[in-house]
């Protein structure tokens, strides 16, 4: 069953313009190989984090709407967790809104788990 899903990830702060270009596009399309549905990414730029992740103390932070299978979720966030450029994701299941404003977050479906 297709569901809404939004996923925010980090990028390492040291990427250049292209390199980020090229994650973002390549998560897209792994999205879209996958049957997702109304993909929509954006890039919210670099950013202080909170503390340190991976010895990291700014991100770039990518945030991808979707709709997809529930079933396909896990390895979505499994390609996340290998990838090099990501040091951080989360994973929310979102209401789907008839009007196309922007849904409220229901349930965390998952984060990375090493710091």
């Amino acid at each position: 069953m297709q569901r809404s899903y939004e996923t925010m990830y980090i990028l390492r702060p040291d990427l250049s313009d292209e390199q980020i270009e090229e994650v973002m596009t390549r998560f897209q399309s792994w999205l879209s190989e996958r049957g997702g549905q109304d993909i929509q990414v954006q890039n919210r730029g670099k950013r202080r984090l909170a503390y340190p992740i991976k010895r990291h103390t700014e991100g770039i932070y990518i945030q991808t709407n979707y709709t997809l299978d529930g079933s396909q979720i896990a390895p979505f966030e499994r390609a996340l967790r290998l990838s090099d450029e990501v040091i951080r994701y989360l994973t929310l299941k979102t209401e789907a809104s008839p009007s196309g404003a922007p849904a409220e977050e229901e349930v965390a479906t998952g984060t990375s788990g090493a710091s």
